[in-house]
C-alpha cells in the first residue's frame, strides 16, 4: 500500500507521524511510503534518514492526494481533506468527542477515518495507545517543569552550610501522565504526595515511593476504561476542603486530572492558591481542556499571590523525537490489524472492538454518533 505522512500545520505541532525506524519496517513489509519535505526536522528526524529508510521524499502539498493511507499527528487542515481521494484512510488524533465539524468533513470526504484517542483501553491494544504514550511524556516533562520553576532544591541536600530539606511535590490524579510525574519526581528526590479519586490508584501510587492521600470515606470514582468518572458536585466540594491543607503545604503541585471529551475537573479553587506558600509552583497539565487550577491560562504562564501557575499545551510536542518514535509505534500496532500482512491491502474488520471503536467515519458518514 501507499502510505504517506505530512509535515504538521499547527506551529504548536513538533511530531511527526511517522519515523524513520518505522517507515524502514513498513518499507521492508513491501509498502511504498512517501513523506512530505522536513516533515521530521522539527522532532529531528532529516529528509536524508528518511530516504535511507527507502521513503520517497514529496514537496508541500502533493502527499495527502496521492496515497492510500494518510497519517497524521493532528486533524488534517481543510486544503488535506479536500485532496484526499475517496477511499483513503486517515489516522490521526483527531479530536473526534469534540470537533464535530472536523469528523463532518472527513466524512463528506468519503474518507475511512481512524482516531487514535478512540482506540479502547483493553489489553491487546496497549500497543496501539497513543493517549497513554503521549501521557507518559507529559507527566514526565511536568516533573521537569516543576523542578526548573521551583527557586529549590528538590532532594535532600547536606551540605558544609548546613542540611536544606527535600521539597515537597503534589501530583493531583494518578493516571498515566500522574504516575510518570510522580517517578519522576522522586527521582528527583522530592518528597511526593499524590491523590486520586479512584482507590485503587494508590497501590500504584506507593510502589513509586509516594504516599497515597485519599479521603477516608469517600466513595471510589473509577468509571469505564479505567478512567475517572465525573464526580457529583458534593463530592467534589469534600475532595477540595480535603486536599487544601496538602496543597498550602507543597512547593509545587502537578496537575493532570482529565476525563476524554470533558472539560477538565477544577481541583485548584482561588482560595487554594491563595493558601500556597509565594514562591510555590503549578503545574497544570490540563490546561487545554480548560484546566484543573484556577488562575490557569492555556500556554502561558502566570503569577498569583507569589505562586507560578504554568498551563502548558502540548506538553509532548515539547519533546518531538520519542514522543514522534512512539506514536509511530502506536500507528504501527494499528496496521498489524488494519492491513493483511501476505496481500498487503486493507482488512477493515468492523467486528473487532478496535476497528470499530476507532472508526470515526465510512463510506460517507460518521459513525458513533459523531459529526452530526
Amino acid at each position: 500500500m501507499k502510505i504517506g505522512a505530512p509535515r504538521e500545520s499547527n506551529p504548536n505541532e513538533r511530531r511527526v507521524a511517522l519515523v524513520p525506524e518505522t517507515v524502514e519496517r513498513l518499507v521492508k513489509a513491501g509498502h511504498e511510503i512517501v513523506i512530505q519535505e522536513n516533515a521530521g526536522v522539527a522532532a529531528g528526524f532529516t529528509d536524508s534518514a528518511y530516504a535511507l529508510a527507502g521513503a520517497t521524499i514529496a514537496p508541500e502539498g502533493t502527499v495527502a492526494g496521492s496515497v492510500e493511507v494518510f497519517v497524521h499527528v493532528q486533524t488534517p487542515t481543510p486544503d488535506e481533506i479536500a485532496a484526499l481521494k475517496k477511499g483513503t484512510v486517515v489516522i490521526g488524533l483527531l479530536n473526534a468527542r469534540t470537533d464535530a465539524d472536523g469528523v463532518s468533513a472527513l466524512a463528506s470526504a468519503g474518507v475511512t477515518a481512524f482516531a487514535m484517542e478512540l482506540v479502547p483501553r483493553i489489553a491487546r491494544a496497549q500497543r496501539m495507545d497513543v493517549l497513554s504514550s503521549q501521557a507518559s511524556i507529559a507527566g514526565y516533562k511536568g516533573a521537569l517543569l516543576a523542578a526548573n520553576s521551583l527557586g529549590k532544591y528538590l532532594p535532600m541536600m547536606m551540605t558544609a552550610a548546613g542540611t536544606i530539606p527535600p521539597a515537597k511535590v503534589l501530583v493531583l490524579g494518578a493516571g498515566v501522565a500522574g504516575l510518570q510525574a510522580i517517578a519522576t519526581a522522586r527521582r528527583l528526590g522530592a518528597v511526593v504526595e499524590a491523590f486520586d479519586v479512584r482507590a485503587a490508584a494508590g497501590e500504584q501510587v506507593e510502589s513509586l515511593g509516594a504516599k497515597f492521600i485519599h479521603p477516608p470515606a469517600a466513595k471510589d470514582a473509577e468509571g469505564a476504561g479505567g478512567y475517572a468518572r465525573e464526580q457529583t458536585e458534593d463530592e467534589q466540594i469534600a475532595q477540595r476542603e480535603f486536599l487544601k491543607g496538602h496543597i498550602a503545604a507543597a512547593d509545587a503541585v502537578i496537575t493532570t486530572a482529565a476525563i476524554p471529551g470533558r472539560r477538565a475537573p477544577l481541583l485548584v479553587t482561588e482560595d487554594m492558591v491563595e493558601a500556597m506558600r509565594p514562591g510555590s509552583v503549578v503545574i497544570d497539565l490540563a490546561a487545554e481542556s480548560g484546566g484543573n487550577v484556577a488562575g490557569t491560562v492555556a500556554g502561558e504562564v502566570v503569577h498569583v499571590n507569589g505562586v507560578t501557575i504554568n498551563g502548558p499545551i502540548n506538553v509532548p510536542s515539547s519533546m518531538p523525537f520519542h514522543a514522534s518514535q512512539l506514536y509511530s509505534r502506536n500507528l504501527m500496532a494499528l496496521f498489524d490489524l488494519l492491513i493483511d500482512r501476505k496481500e498487503g491491502t486493507l482488512n477493515l474488520n468492523f467486528e473487532d472492538e478496535v476497528i470499530d471503536s476507532a472508526c470515526v467515519t465510512h463510506n460517507g458518514e460518521a459513525r458513533h454518533g459523531l459529526g452530526g
